[in-house]
């Protein structure tokens, strides 16, 4: 039994050739193998009760019994010689949870007074002009804390849609935050190409010339995207909104998506108001806007779609197309509750994401997972979504969200990212007949641990990839300033 103490120590057995988790209490695999015969089990696949899961250089070998582990490393040929055995009793792990859309240079203007109190459109107007003080090394702290933050919360894949860049800011600086946290990362280039001298929502500093846009798209894609199985880093793009973009814009970032094989990503169907614009100005609902430019497919998730009619659900459905279901950010802006129920009955490739810093004002998973169980129930009744399924929906459902078949399950060949809770915490006391159930219905808790890549990101509860006590003193002085320089 290796479990040492130190950090480092701990991370760097993870670069030794086989690393054995073993006696684990239960391991919520959400693979397709049929449930076994544990109550409840649900839509979580196998949940496996003394339960040993193997890694070999970041990558899971086999998950099964403590007892059918061992018999298989009894017989296997070649003998394998370098085992590290960490001994998992009283813990419960799932596959690392995906955050499917974030805006985390948001995470410097949390709860400012005067956007507290209002809805999607006055509460962008409100920001804008903080934002566009923002500075390069603003959205590399932003990014780092709010990555932190997340993988603190059992998060091991994020997405981030960075849609501004004021005064050199880069989307390469939010991919050097992720590397730096150890974070599995999809970074979107956003944009903004029409300002309020248009007829659009952002003021004109903010909004960049599309044929810039489309030659940086360009850039980062070549640059950055990696379609390899077990990719760190992969790269979409994004145009911000229908009220922020032109029709050309969508229509020709679509047609380099395709060219390129990577993925697209925008908001839809945000709130009334969202309507509404789509209404006036395209003489069309958001679904059929985007159907109408290239906008479905599975290599495409909207984000919110709080306001998606049944014909809109049954074309995302049927073309494959992914949801951001963000429940925190849509209460907290009065947006709607979003019919997830009624997607997921449809079969829409659902996952959740915390949204922006300056909307939810939170980065934790588990706490959207509950509230959007929370919420179904509200409008559906207290057994129209369980908490396994709002389990799935915050883990595989997040990786079918961003097309990813690597990643999302506990399972062989998939990579080595989970979260590891330790049930004798005060979140679990009295869970004693559903301790998996608890991970939703109590809390919301944090991990212990937590593995992406097959290393341990977090440990003990603690950041283990960045000193947090400088992380968060840079982020400090990141968000005075940005204040200060905007005259707030």
């Amino acid at each position: 039994n290796i479990w040492p103490d130190i950090t480092t120590q701990k991370r760097s057995l993870c670069d030794m050739a086989h690393l054995l988790l073993d006696h684990i209490d239960i391991v919520a695999t959400m693979d397709d193998a049929a449930p076994n015969a544990a109550p409840n089990s649900g839509s979580c696949g196998r949940e496996i009760a003394d339960a040993a899961i193997l890694i070999k250089d970041g990558v899971i070998i086999a998950v099964d019994t403590h007892q059918a582990m061992h018999a298989m490393l009894d017989t296997a040929t070649p003998a394998i010689t370098d085992l590290n055995v960490m001994d998992m009793r009283g813990h419960i792990i799932i596959p690392g949870m995906v955050n499917t859309h974030h805006h985390l240079f948001q995470n410097l203007t949390r709860v400012v007074p005067d956007a507290q109190n209002k809805s999607l459109f006055g509460w962008l107007q409100t920001l804008y002009p903080i934002w566009q003080h923002l500075l390069p090394e603003d959205i590399y702290i932003s990014a780092a804390a709010g990555l932190a933050e997340l993988a603190l919360s059992g998060c091991t894949t994020s997405s981030d849609h960075q849609y501004l860049f004021p005064n050199g800011s880069r989307l390469d600086n939010a991919i050097e935050a992720a590397g730096d946290i150890g974070m599995r990362f999809t970074a979107t280039r956003g944009s903004m190409s029409i300002g309020e001298s248009k007829g659009g929502l952002p003021p004109d500093i903010l909004t960049e010339p599309e044929h810039s846009i489309l030659a940086d798209c360009l850039r980062v894609v070549d640059e950055f995207h990696d379609a390899s199985r077990h990719a760190m880093t992969r790269v979409a793009l994004a145009p911000c909104s229908p009220f922020s973009v032109s029709r050309e814009l969508m229509r020709d970032t679509a047609i380099m998506a395709a060219d390129k094989s990577v993925g697209l990503h925008t908001h839809l169907a945000e709130n009334v108001e969202d309507i509404e614009y789509s209404l006036e100005h395209f003489n069309m609902r958001p679904g059929d806007y985007a159907e109408d430019l290239g906008w479905t497919g599975s290599h495409v998730w909207h984000a919110h779609c709080v306001q998606l009619n049944p014909d809109e659900i049954n074309l995302f459905a049927r073309t494959g197309t992914g949801v951001a279901h963000c429940p925190c950010s849509n209460m907290r802006l009065a947006s709607g509750i979003a019919p997830v129920r009624q997607m997921l009955d449809a079969g829409v490739h659902v996952g959740l994401g915390v949204d922006g810093s300056s909307s939810s004002d939170s980065g934790h998973m588990l706490n959207e997972a509950r509230q959007t169980m929370l919420l179904q129930r509200v409008i559906h009744g207290a057994d129209n979504m369980t908490a396994r399924e709002a389990l799935r929906v915050a883990t595989r459902g997040g990786a079918e969200v961003l097309n990813r078949d690597d990643i999302g399950q506990i399972a062989a060949g998939f990579s080595a990212d989970m979260a590891i809770f330790d049930r004798n915490v005060i979140d679990f006391s009295g869970t004693q007949t559903d301790p998996l159930a608890a991970l939703i219905f109590c809390g919301p808790v944090k991990p212990r641990h937590v593995m992406i890549n097959g290393q341990f990101v977090v440990s003990d509860f603690h950041l283990a990839s960045m000193d947090m006590g400088s992380l968060l003193e840079r982020h400090d002085a990141a968000a005075r300033q940005l204040l200060i320089r905007s005259g707030y």
